[in-house]
Protein backbone atom coordinates (compact mmCIF):
# COMPACT_ATOMS: atom_id res chain seq x y z
CA UNK A 1 0.00 0.00 0.00
CA UNK A 2 2.79 2.45 0.91
CA UNK A 3 5.25 2.52 -1.85
CA UNK A 4 8.50 4.72 -1.72
CA UNK A 5 8.87 7.37 -4.48
CA UNK A 6 12.28 6.44 -5.02
CA UNK A 7 13.86 4.88 -7.78
CA UNK A 8 16.81 2.94 -7.10
CA UNK A 9 17.70 2.64 -10.07
CA UNK A 10 18.20 6.31 -10.66
CA UNK A 11 19.95 9.32 -9.04
CA UNK A 12 17.80 11.41 -6.46
CA UNK A 13 16.32 14.31 -8.54
CA UNK A 14 16.35 17.77 -7.13
CA UNK A 15 12.64 17.90 -6.88
CA UNK A 16 12.62 14.62 -4.64
CA UNK A 17 15.44 15.77 -2.45
CA UNK A 18 13.45 19.50 -1.96
CA UNK A 19 9.52 17.23 -1.57
CA UNK A 20 11.39 15.44 1.47
CA UNK A 21 12.98 18.39 2.88
CA UNK A 22 8.93 20.08 2.57
CA UNK A 23 6.94 17.12 4.04
CA UNK A 24 10.05 16.82 6.48
CA UNK A 25 9.92 20.58 7.75
CA UNK A 26 6.28 20.68 7.75
CA UNK A 27 5.55 17.17 9.45
CA UNK A 28 8.20 18.66 12.48
CA UNK A 29 6.16 21.82 12.64
CA UNK A 30 3.15 20.27 13.56
CA UNK A 31 4.57 17.95 15.99
CA UNK A 32 6.22 20.83 17.93
CA UNK A 33 2.59 22.84 17.47
CA UNK A 34 0.99 19.99 19.02
CA UNK A 35 4.05 19.96 22.01
CA UNK A 36 2.98 23.24 22.69
CA UNK A 37 -0.53 22.25 23.02
CA UNK A 38 -0.35 19.77 25.19
CA UNK A 39 2.29 20.69 28.09
CA UNK A 40 4.97 22.87 29.02
CA UNK A 41 7.89 23.46 26.65
CA UNK A 42 10.93 25.97 25.96
CA UNK A 43 11.98 27.95 22.51
CA UNK A 44 14.40 25.79 22.13
CA UNK A 45 12.79 22.43 22.31
CA UNK A 46 9.74 23.36 19.65
CA UNK A 47 12.73 24.51 17.55
CA UNK A 48 14.49 21.16 17.86
CA UNK A 49 11.38 19.52 17.12
CA UNK A 50 10.89 21.44 14.17
CA UNK A 51 14.75 20.94 12.08
CA UNK A 52 14.81 17.10 13.52
CA UNK A 53 13.11 15.39 10.88
CA UNK A 54 14.86 17.06 8.50
CA UNK A 55 17.93 15.89 9.56
CA UNK A 56 17.21 12.50 10.43
CA UNK A 57 16.16 12.61 6.73
CA UNK A 58 19.41 14.15 5.14
CA UNK A 59 21.13 11.28 6.76
CA UNK A 60 18.68 8.67 5.18
CA UNK A 61 19.18 10.17 1.94
CA UNK A 62 22.58 10.20 1.43
CA UNK A 63 22.39 5.91 2.21
CA UNK A 64 19.71 5.40 0.86
CA UNK A 65 19.50 1.90 -0.80
CA UNK A 66 23.07 1.37 0.92
CA UNK A 67 23.71 -1.18 3.88
CA UNK A 68 24.85 1.91 5.60
CA UNK A 69 21.38 3.07 6.25
CA UNK A 70 21.38 0.49 9.08
CA UNK A 71 24.34 2.59 10.67
CA UNK A 72 22.70 5.89 10.11
CA UNK A 73 19.84 4.51 12.32
CA UNK A 74 22.04 4.03 14.90
CA UNK A 75 23.74 7.09 14.66
CA UNK A 76 20.61 9.15 14.54
CA UNK A 77 19.04 7.69 17.80
CA UNK A 78 22.90 7.57 19.59
CA UNK A 79 22.75 11.39 18.87
CA UNK A 80 19.35 11.95 21.05
CA UNK A 81 20.69 9.34 23.59
CA UNK A 82 24.35 10.69 24.34
CA UNK A 83 24.05 14.66 23.38
CA UNK A 84 20.51 15.73 25.12
CA UNK A 85 19.88 16.43 28.50
CA UNK A 86 17.74 14.48 30.30
CA UNK A 87 13.85 15.45 29.60
CA UNK A 88 10.53 13.94 30.73
CA UNK A 89 8.19 11.33 29.08
CA UNK A 90 6.46 13.58 27.10
CA UNK A 91 9.42 15.43 25.44
CA UNK A 92 10.67 11.87 24.59
CA UNK A 93 8.33 10.76 22.53
CA UNK A 94 8.04 13.42 20.53
CA UNK A 95 11.51 13.14 19.93
CA UNK A 96 11.52 9.84 18.67
CA UNK A 97 8.17 11.03 16.85
CA UNK A 98 10.52 13.44 14.92
CA UNK A 99 12.84 10.84 14.04
CA UNK A 100 10.43 7.90 13.29
CA UNK A 101 9.53 11.00 10.69
CA UNK A 102 12.61 11.80 9.61
CA UNK A 103 13.47 8.02 8.38
CA UNK A 104 9.95 7.47 7.34
CA UNK A 105 10.48 10.31 4.76
CA UNK A 106 14.27 9.59 4.17
CA UNK A 107 13.38 6.40 2.84
CA UNK A 108 10.88 7.67 0.53
CA UNK A 109 7.83 6.58 2.50
CA UNK A 110 5.91 9.90 2.23
CA UNK A 111 2.45 9.01 2.83
CA UNK A 112 3.45 6.52 5.68
CA UNK A 113 5.11 9.38 7.06
CA UNK A 114 2.01 12.20 6.97
CA UNK A 115 -0.37 9.31 8.04
CA UNK A 116 1.24 8.36 11.09
CA UNK A 117 2.02 11.89 11.94
CA UNK A 118 -1.37 12.84 11.86
CA UNK A 119 -2.66 10.20 14.12
CA UNK A 120 -0.19 10.32 16.85
CA UNK A 121 -0.46 13.78 16.99
CA UNK A 122 -4.26 13.74 17.40
CA UNK A 123 -3.66 10.98 19.95
CA UNK A 124 -1.15 12.99 21.88
CA UNK A 125 -3.92 16.24 21.41
CA UNK A 126 -6.83 13.75 23.05
CA UNK A 127 -5.32 12.06 25.63
CA UNK A 128 -3.39 15.64 26.51
CA UNK A 129 -7.46 17.41 27.03
CA UNK A 130 -8.98 14.12 28.51
CA UNK A 131 -8.30 13.05 32.31
CA UNK A 132 -6.26 9.75 30.77
CA UNK A 133 -3.89 8.70 33.24
CA UNK A 134 -4.56 11.80 36.04
CA UNK A 135 -3.90 10.41 39.55
CA UNK A 136 -6.83 11.19 41.66
CA UNK A 137 -4.39 11.45 44.42
CA UNK A 138 -1.98 14.44 45.67
CA UNK A 139 1.21 13.05 45.52
CA UNK A 140 4.54 15.29 46.85
CA UNK A 141 7.99 14.69 47.32
CA UNK A 142 8.54 16.54 51.08
CA UNK A 143 12.48 16.92 52.36
CA UNK A 144 12.58 17.82 56.07
CA UNK A 145 16.27 18.85 57.54
CA UNK A 146 16.74 17.83 61.05
CA UNK A 147 19.37 18.15 63.89
CA UNK A 148 21.14 14.92 63.95
CA UNK A 149 20.15 14.70 67.79
CA UNK A 150 16.53 14.00 66.71
CA UNK A 151 15.21 11.25 66.48
CA UNK A 152 13.46 11.02 62.95
CA UNK A 153 12.01 7.78 63.47
CA UNK A 154 8.31 8.49 64.61
CA UNK A 155 8.75 12.34 65.34
CA UNK A 156 6.35 13.04 62.60
CA UNK A 157 3.88 10.19 62.50
CA UNK A 158 1.38 12.29 64.33
CA UNK A 159 1.57 15.18 61.98
CA UNK A 160 1.05 12.76 58.85
CA UNK A 161 -1.26 11.37 60.22
CA UNK A 162 -3.09 14.28 60.38
CA UNK A 163 -2.16 15.71 56.83
CA UNK A 164 -1.58 12.83 54.62
CA UNK A 165 -2.88 9.23 52.91
CA UNK A 166 0.27 7.60 52.42
CA UNK A 167 3.79 8.12 53.37
CA UNK A 168 6.83 6.45 52.56
CA UNK A 169 10.48 7.56 53.95
CA UNK A 170 12.67 6.96 50.56
CA UNK A 171 16.02 8.20 51.78
CA UNK A 172 17.55 9.38 54.64
CA UNK A 173 21.22 11.55 54.35
CA UNK A 174 23.58 13.80 55.99
CA UNK A 175 23.92 17.27 54.97
CA UNK A 176 25.68 20.28 56.11
CA UNK A 177 28.89 18.39 57.33
CA UNK A 178 27.27 15.59 58.99
CA UNK A 179 25.70 17.66 61.35
CA UNK A 180 22.03 17.03 59.74
CA UNK A 181 20.08 14.75 58.77
CA UNK A 182 18.24 15.38 55.32
CA UNK A 183 14.41 13.25 55.41
CA UNK A 184 12.99 12.37 51.78
CA UNK A 185 9.23 11.66 52.15
CA UNK A 186 7.41 10.52 48.92
CA UNK A 187 3.65 11.26 50.60
CA UNK A 188 -0.17 11.42 49.14
CA UNK A 189 -1.64 14.53 50.54
CA UNK A 190 -5.44 14.37 52.06
CA UNK A 191 -7.88 16.71 50.08
CA UNK A 192 -8.38 20.06 50.35
CA UNK A 193 -5.42 20.45 53.06
CA UNK A 194 -3.65 23.33 54.10
CA UNK A 195 -0.01 23.27 52.94
CA UNK A 196 1.33 26.05 54.83
CA UNK A 197 -0.42 24.66 57.58
CA UNK A 198 0.92 21.58 56.94
CA UNK A 199 4.61 23.06 56.30
CA UNK A 200 4.39 25.28 59.65
CA UNK A 201 3.49 22.26 61.85
CA UNK A 202 6.20 20.29 60.68
CA UNK A 203 8.83 23.58 61.49
CA UNK A 204 7.70 23.33 65.03
CA UNK A 205 8.73 19.76 65.02
CA UNK A 206 12.00 20.29 63.18
CA UNK A 207 13.24 23.53 64.79
CA UNK A 208 12.62 25.77 62.13
CA UNK A 209 15.01 24.04 59.66
CA UNK A 210 14.48 23.84 55.88
CA UNK A 211 11.46 22.40 54.86
CA UNK A 212 10.61 21.66 50.68
CA UNK A 213 7.78 20.08 49.16
CA UNK A 214 7.44 19.49 45.47
CA UNK A 215 5.74 17.86 43.11
CA UNK A 216 7.58 14.30 41.82
CA UNK A 217 8.95 15.97 38.12
CA UNK A 218 10.21 18.97 39.03
CA UNK A 219 12.64 16.88 41.91
CA UNK A 220 13.78 14.85 39.73
CA UNK A 221 14.74 17.73 37.50
CA UNK A 222 16.90 19.16 40.60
Amino acid sequence: MFNSIFNVTESLSIGVVFLCFGVSIILGLLVALTHMKTGKYSKNFVITLTILPSLVEVVMLMVNGNLGTSVAVLGAFSLVKFRSLPGNSREIASIFLTMAIGLSVGMGQILFAILMTIIICLLLFILSITKFGETKDVEKILKITIPENLDYTGVFDEIFTKFTKEINLEQVKTTNMGSMFELKYRVKLLKNINEKEFIDTLRCRNGNLCISLTNPIIDMEL
